[in-house]
């Protein structure tokens, strides 16, 4: 077998690899410098007002926020914090959510020649971050976001709870546990 076929399907993993990450959520996270998040045992979530999405597909879908508090109440109990009425709570807890167009050029499949006729896409891409404030200080002592592409999920109600669970999962996994 000649070098140039043993190396083709090594090319064709890394490209599927490099596409598959596309798809995937970024997921990221801030923690405050400094924070114990030993002291902290409650959370509650933050006044409604400060939920509005800017995005009208979310703001009217009380689905979404619904589904969006469920999961995180379910993240947060397993990792040992307990849910409290937000005037007694030593954390508050706020989500954030923007759409934004973004354009895909498909320069990857122009540079391997999977494309011959590739055209620019504009595409919706979301990101969901979710913050924990000190309520005594009204300090941010942690964000964690997730970022990716939202195309069809607002058409579909299961692959929205799908994203949403997903999402939810992954940037809570890098909260802090309680001890």
């Amino acid at each position: 077998m000649t070098r140039h076929r043993r190396a083709w399907p090594l090319a064709v993993a890394a490209v599927a690899a490099l596409a598959l990450a596309g798809c995937a959520a970024t997921v990221r996270s801030y923690v405050e410098r400094g924070a114990d998040f030993s002291r902290y045992r409650t959370y509650g979530w933050g006044p409604a007002d400060t939920f509005a999405t800017g995005d009208p597909r979310l703001d009217s879908n009380t689905f979404f926020r619904d589904r969006l508090q469920a999961a995180a109440n379910a993240q947060l109990a397993a990792r040992g914090y307990e849910q409290s009425a937000p005037d007694s709570a030593a954390l508050l807890l706020h989500y954030h959510v923007s759409i934004t167009q973004r354009l895909d050029v498909n320069e990857i499949d122009r540079k391997y020649g999977y494309c011959d006729d590739c055209q620019p896409s504009a595409y919706d891409a979301g990101t969901l971050t979710l913050d924990l404030v000190d309520a005594r200080t009204g300090r941010l002592v942690w964000r964690g976001w997730a970022e990716r592409s939202i195309e069809r999920v607002l058409e579909k109600q299961e692959w929205m709870e799908q994203e949403i669970d997903e999402a939810v999962v992954r940037i809570l996994a890098r909260l802090p546990r309680r001890l």
